[in-house]
């Protein structure tokens, strides 16, 4: 879908298109960041500015995570606790490298981040979507309990979630945290409740996303700078377990470990001290809330079925014919561009993003109702 945007925007010239196929955040990030740019830049230049430091991070970051992950995650966290990572991804791609065996099985509910199953299966896991409850998308707590065998490793929660904008309930969080709390008690081989939550700060009309580490013993947490600090290309994110997990110090070693051994080293220095230094900042989510409450307009408009999402900053809309390729290709023709749902596990549906100027969201109004007029 980029490179069809490109060439769209080539042929046409970028005003007559409308992509909303990326989640490239593009609101500038907090003002801050200039001052803290100039701090950094004044240490930058002494020796070893920019130097390695140790691989899970800089002792001053981790204590700043520590700090700011303790009271978001209510939850004693030590700096020892915190490992900081290229990104959100990087984090995952350590941990399953730390406790993924081939043949391992790693359950998420669906529709999921199309990259989970890559992440896992470099290292020979195999990933088990469970398809959640549509129109809200809330996980199917029965389907996931029912999906556990003993090869079971890890169940990620992506809340809020990328593609829907669902934030999980405290209530259905509880429910996996029992579920996962029972299935330890019988096994040597824990299974892990893995909290992906880049999108974490991105919660509307007074939504609150639950912490998930005081859930479980066996919780860990991970997420990035890349959405809320508008920081996607430096590549900085973290990782955190429970620091009740039993041997939960092997756990961080371990991943501080494969962090290193996967050629990651360590996180950006110049990422880690900005995420340091904006820890308690945000970009201006006011921007996003009204493009989301556009993006609503516009598809209401279009008789485009979609439920109103909570978080992050996608629409998962209902395609007007089973097969959404049909209606990716007629938005197409419209020079509008969104991702077919079948790349995140869920037939039937499209995802956009609202990571995108208020005047395209505004433009692509009549695009889609023609684009609905053809499957009428």
């Amino acid at each position: 879908m980029f490179e069809k945007g490109m060439e769209l925007k080539k042929e046409f010239g970028a005003d007559k298109v409308c992509d909303f196929s990326l989640g490239n955040p593009d609101v500038p990030p907090p003002e801050a960041t200039r001052k803290a740019l100039e701090e950094i830049a004044s240490e930058a230049v002494k020796p070893l500015g920019l130097g390695y430091c140790p691989n899970a991070g800089i002792p001053a970051v981790r204590q700043a995570m520590a700090q700011m992950l303790s009271t978001q995650q209510n939850t004693p966290i030590s700096p020892n606790d915190v490992v900081m990572t290229v990104g959100a991804a990087g984090a995952l791609v350590s941990f399953f490298r730390a406790v993924v065996d081939p043949g391992d099985e790693i359950i998420t509910p669906a529709p999921y981040f199309v990259e989970y199953g890559a992440y896992c299966g470099h290292f020979g896991g195999v990933l088990k979507p469970v398809k959640s409850i549509p129109p809200s998308f809330r996980p199917d707590i029965k389907a996931i309990e029912e999906a556990i065998t003993r090869k079971t490793r890890a169940i990620i929660i992506n809340s809020p979630n990328n593609p829907t904008g669902c934030i999980y309930s405290k209530e259905d969080l509880e429910a996996i945290a029992q579920i996962i709390e029972r299935e330890n008690e019988k096994r040597d081989r824990p299974i892990f409740l893995l909290g992906d939550e880049p999108y974490r700060a991105f919660a509307y009309d007074g939504a609150e996303v639950p912490a998930l580490l005081p859930l479980s013993k066996y919780a860990c947490v991970l997420g990035s700078f890349s959405k809320t600090l508008s920081l996607a290309g430096e590549r900085v994110g973290y990782f955190v377990a429970n620091p009740n997990m039993p041997d939960g110090s092997s756990l961080t070693a371990a991943v501080t470990l494969t962090n290193r051994t996967l050629g990651f080293v360590n996180a950006p220095v110049i990422g880690q001290r900005l995420a340091a230094a904006l820890v308690n900042e945000t970009v201006d989510l006011e921007i996003y809330d009204r493009r989301r409450k556009l993006m609503a307009e516009v598809l209401s408009g279009a008789g485009i079925e979609f439920e109103m999402p909570k978080g992050a900053f996608y629409f998962f809309a209902k395609s007007p014919v089973d097969d959404e390729s049909k209606f990716v290709d007629a938005l197409l023709e419209e020079k509008i561009l969104v991702v077919p749902g079948k790349g995140f596990g869920f037939e039937g549906y499209v995802r956009l993003s609202c990571s995108v100027d208020e005047n395209i969201i505004q433009r692509s109004q009549e695009g889609f109702k023609r684009a609905m007029g053809k499957f009428k």
